[in-house]
């Protein structure tokens, strides 16, 4: 079992930046792939990032070069610096695990977080 615990949501005016951290406990956490989704009101959850046990990363076109994913295995923790944030980031922030590497679909993985709100205004 891996139990996760997100964190860093807020409000922020659009165009300014926040950092979610993902805590990590139980089995080891560099054994995981990572990743982060989110979930607007009434829509699906989206994959945003995702980072291998490697440190290969991965990103949805619409965060690519705004966002940065990164781990530390040493403190069992994610994150996700989010820069020139938008309104349309706006959402619930999960963050995943799963044992086999980095994938983009929420079914494929095992563990999830509570969510952490982020609120972009303008």
């Amino acid at each position: 079992q891996v139990q996760l615990v997100e964190s860093g949501g807020g409000l922020v005016q659009a165009g300014g930046s926040l950092r979610l951290s993902c805590a990590a406990s139980g089995r080891a956490f560099s054994n995981y792939a990572v990743g982060w989704f989110r979930q607007a009101p009434g829509k699906e959850r989206d994959f945003v990032a995702g980072i291998t046990q490697g440190g290969s990363t991965y990103y949805a076109d619409s965060v690519k070069g705004r966002f940065t994913i990164s781990r530390d295995n040493a403190k069992n923790t994610m994150y996700l610096q989010m820069n020139s944030l938008k309104r349309e980031d706006t959402a619930v922030y999960y963050c995943a695990a799963r044992r086999w590497g980095v994938a983009r679909m929420r079914n494929e993985y095992e563990y999830w977080g509570q969510g952490t709100q982020v609120t972009v205004s303008s």
